[in-house]
């Protein structure tokens, strides 16, 4: 039997298909799970994005082989979007990428950049990708501790200058995931300045730039003085628009910066089909201030349910500004996060995220998704309740 390539015997288990087949195996012994592990909106696509990708998938000009950097629309809408989100001018032509979805383009941009022994700057807790491509790719991780204390930033202070200096990328998520942590402007000018210092290339994941509190705006790092020259910023359609399984994104930055990854792209993937981005387009320009305002209130209601009910029940959480997740600390009595979501699924049908599946700076806490609808949320707080009193 043909044995697999060596260099996945470097990766654990993905976190989330891991979650999945837990969740499997306790339905399949008939208990009623509800799953708070997942990112994945439970909250239906607008309609009028909906009705855009029926009409433009029923049009044979969208048939073909789609444009490998995004069709000339999409990269105009993303664009116009910007400017008007961000204030920050990009050309369509070079300093655009169309991906598919966020998750795509984040793992390539490290295939495009880094060679064997390469050092890439994690944040610890942090999305599995980052580490995960890094090893794929030959690369050697170093773990930027995200502490509680901190805010959940990195202290880039820490980062030894040898280690620095081999570095090719520094990973930043923010608004954070899991943490739900969100970064300031003059955040990103001192990243920006760490790294002109060292000569590394900034990979910001910004996938929950619109989801937050009601009120809240997450800045771009591409609104720092001199960030185009050392940054590049992820964008995704999955979470402000509910489009998680349409699989669109976009990476935008300097051109030479981004010409590495559409490189890469071209001689991996043919591009998400065209229809998609139509239907993406026009999230991007008819979707109303009002859907994110509507958002932005359902997650807060569910965000004060959850909170409440670990203040009830002992257990210490950081009220996130952003993202829809809430991130807490796990019980003093239980032996670590993976012993106590085990005891949740078994004794309560309720699965979360374990910390240490994002990283060993995640030991000790856990994350809660508030993407299940509320009946099922409450009846998720109902059941800690009775197994966590």
């Amino acid at each position: 039997m043909v044995q697999p390539a060596r260099r996945l015997e470097r990766i654990p288990p993905y976190l989330f298909a891991e979650l999945d087949r837990l969740q499997a195996e306790a339905a399949a012994r008939g208990v009623d799970v509800i799953s708070l592990g997942i990112g994945d909106p439970d909250q239906p696509t607008p309609p009028h994005i909906v009705e855009a990708l029926q009409k433009a998938a029923a049009d044979p000009a969208n048939h073909p082989y789609p444009s490998y950097a995004g069709s000339r629309r999409f990269r105009q809408a993303v664009a116009r979007w910007f400017e008007g989100r961000f204030g920050v001018r990009l050309d369509p032509e070079g300093e655009v990428l169309a991906l598919i979805g966020s998750k795509e383009g984040l793992a390539h941009v490290i295939w495009a950049y880094v060679d064997p022994g390469d050092m890439v700057l994690v944040p610890d807790p942090g999305y599995p990708v980052y580490k995960a491509h890094t090893l794929l790719a030959g690369g050697e991780p170093y773990v930027l501790p995200l502490r509680e204390e901190r805010g959940w930033l990195p202290d880039l202070e820490q980062v030894p200058a040898d280690v620095a200096r081999r570095a090719k990328l520094l990973f930043l998520n923010y608004p954070n995931n899991p943490t739900g942590a969100v970064a300031t402007l003059e955040f990103y000018r001192q990243v920006v300045e760490f790294a002109r210092t060292y000569d590394l290339l900034v990979i910001q994941d910004a996938a929950y730039t619109e989801v937050g509190e009601p009120g809240y705006r997450a800045p771009s790092i591409l609104q720092a003085e001199g960030a185009r020259d050392v940054a590049l910023e992820f964008h995704s359609l999955s979470k402000p628009f509910n489009m998680t399984g349409w699989r669109i994104g976009f990476a935008v930055g300097q051109a030479g910066l981004l010409r590495p990854l559409a490189t890469l792209k071209t001689n991996t993937d043919s591009g998400q089909f065209t229809a998609i981005q139509e239907a993406a387009v026009v999230a991007l320009e008819q979707t109303p201030p009002a859907w994110f305002q509507r958002l932005a209130q359902l997650y807060e209601a569910r965000k004060e349910l959850v909170l409440t009910t670990l203040q009830e029940v002992g257990i210490a959480a950081t009220r996130p500004r952003a993202t829809f997740y809430v991130w807490a600390r796990v019980p003093e009595r239980f032996s670590s996060d993976g012993d106590f979501a085990a005891f949740l699924l078994r004794e309560a049908g309720v699965v979360v995220s374990p910390g240490s599946a994002y990283g060993d700076h995640g030991a000790g806490y856990f994350r809660i998704s508030l993407t299940v609808p509320d009946d099922r949320l409450a009846e998720a707080m109902d059941r800690l309740r009775r197994v966590l009193a």
